[in-house]
Formats: C-alpha cells, sequence, structure tokens
C-alpha cells in the first residue's frame, strides 16, 4: 500500500509507504499498482480535474479503480446542522461537512465522469444511511 498526499503532515499517521506528490502528476510508471483508490477525495476538484484524475489512475492500476466518496443529498447535507446539539459538532466541521456534501455526486454524475475519462463499464452502488457512494472499474474486464 502507498499512500499519496500533496502534504506531508496528512501522510504522518500513514501506514505502509508514503509519497508526497500532486495528484495531477504522480511519479508512477503505467501499472505500477494493482488497483488505486480514492477514498473522499474527488468531490474537491471540478468535473474536468476529476476526468483527468481518473484517466490517470487507470493508467496506473493493472486490476482497478476504486472510489469512494459523498453522495449528494439533502438529508446528507443536513445531518450535521441537524445533529449539531446532539453530538456538539464544531462550526468549522458543519461547513465543511455541509460544503464537502454539496460538492458530492449523483451516481449518473459520478457515472458520466468515468464514461468522460474513457472507463466504461462502472459500477456504481449507494450506501446508506451514510451518503456514500463507491465506484469499481475493472482493468482487467472478464
Amino acid at each position: 500500500m502507498v499512500s499519496i498526499d500533496i502534504s506531508e503532515n496528512h501522510l504522518r499517521g500513514a501506514a505502509g509507504d508514503r509519497v508526497v506528490a500532486d495528484a495531477f502528476a504522480l511519479p508512477f510508471a503505467p501499472g505500477s499498482f494493482d488497483i488505486v483508490m480514492a477514498n473522499l477525495f474527488l468531490h474537491h476538484f471540478e468535473d474536468a480535474e476529476i476526468v483527468a484524475l481518473l484517466a490517470q489512475f487507470s493508467r496506473l492500476a493493472r486490476v482497478a479503480v476504486v472510489v469512494n466518496d459523498l453522495e449528494r443529498s439533502r438529508l446528507g447535507w443536513s445531518f450535521l446542522p441537524f445533529t449539531a446539539p446532539l453530538f456538539g459538532w464544531h462550526p468549522i466541521t458543519i461547513h465543511d461537512g455541509t460544503v464537502s456534501v454539496a460538492a458530492g455526486f449523483q451516481p449518473g454524475e459520478l457515472s458520466s465522469l468515468f464514461d468522460q475519462a474513457g472507463m466504461q463499464g462502472v459500477r456504481i452502488r449507494r450506501h446508506r444511511p451514510w451518503f456514500r457512494l463507491s465506484a469499481v472499474w475493472m482493468a482487467k474486464q472478464p
């Protein structure tokens, strides 16, 4: 396992190998990894950037690209503000969480981004009640 982040601070607690790198200029040869995974990451970028990242991930993955990200929904968006009195969420957590959910995806949107990256056949699943989507693209189709 190789953890990658643009900030060395974010990698301090990561297990395995760690690489400080820009996701748009990863220092790896094609086919360097069996599986490339992006976890709660893509919603931070614009669509064109996501397409570029996915295309790069597809070149690096021998077996699959796996994405776990936020599903955009009213219920997901309202969860943190609604539960703040119960859990004592910090105002920054509420702000960041609602902004992130608003930047999340609907299944069809995520599928379209994979298609634009030349990655047809992605399987997308909803994970409720966690407001998450997973997408799995197999590099080697059966």
